[in-house]
């Protein structure tokens, strides 16, 4: 794609003077800040969930009507040192499945189920490396015409947290894993909240049933 110039105006004394004042006054400078704390604020809570999933090919995906939560699921994905109690994550989970899966008219039943649902989750530390950023807080490369191998020492490393969940469902008459789907996202804390756990098993379980194309393949 072929870059996109940027004209830059010099502003005339007048216009300048017009420029300033502006923004002097404590209407425009009210605006302006809401307009970047709206910014800030979207960019920290919409990160963006990149989701994955796998499949039997020879599943009829069509056929599951009834699920049950799988016999051997391990509580407690957040590693605490008593097993007799669910964590918050747990129950953030089950319940954001439960929501996911009555919308897909799947019904839950307590017996001889068509399919068993089986989770994990976890928050790992990871590294970001963030190449070639401008003066400007924009990355080169996309559409200003600055090269990548400008400068030196432009490189830069952030940290962050990744929240991950895979869901799982497993052919309860098979006993045989029939579909798998991933999804992970930047989280805020060492734990994955409420709304996160939401977003990302409704993206998560947005992947299925898989297409009549996919199956078929």
């Amino acid at each position: 794609m072929a870059a996109t110039p940027i004209f830059i105006t010099k502003l005339q004394p007048r216009n300048m003077k017009r420029f300033t004042s502006f923004f002097a006054r404590p209407a425009a400078l009210a605006a302006m800040s809401l307009f970047l704390l709206l910014g800030a604020t979207g960019c920290a809570t919409s990160s963006r969930v990149g989701v994955s999933s796998d499949f039997d090919h020879s599943v009829n995906f069509r056929a599951y009507k009834t699920w049950a939560w799988y016999p051997q699921q391990m509580a407690d994905t957040e590693g605490g040192p008593a097993k007799g109690y669910e964590s918050f994550l747990d129950k953030r989970l089950r319940t954001a499945v439960e929501a996911e899966m009555t919308r897909k008219g799947l019904t839950q039943v307590d017996k001889n189920p068509d399919v068993f649902v089986a989770y994990s989750a976890k928050v790992e530390d990871k590294q970001r490396v963030n190449s070639g950023y401008s003066p400007y807080g924009y990355p080169y490369g996309y559409g200003y015409g600055y090269p990548y191998s400008y400068g030196r020492g432009l490189n830069s490393v952030s940290d962050y947290k990744a929240g991950t969940v895979i869901i799982d469902f497993v052919d309860a008459h098979r006993k045989e894993l029939a579909w798998r789907g991933i999804g992970q996202a930047q989280v805020e804390d060492q734990t994955i909240s409420e709304q996160e756990v939401y977003r990302i098993v409704g993206s998560v379980l947005g992947s299925y049933p898989p297409g009549e194309n996919q199956a078929r393949r």
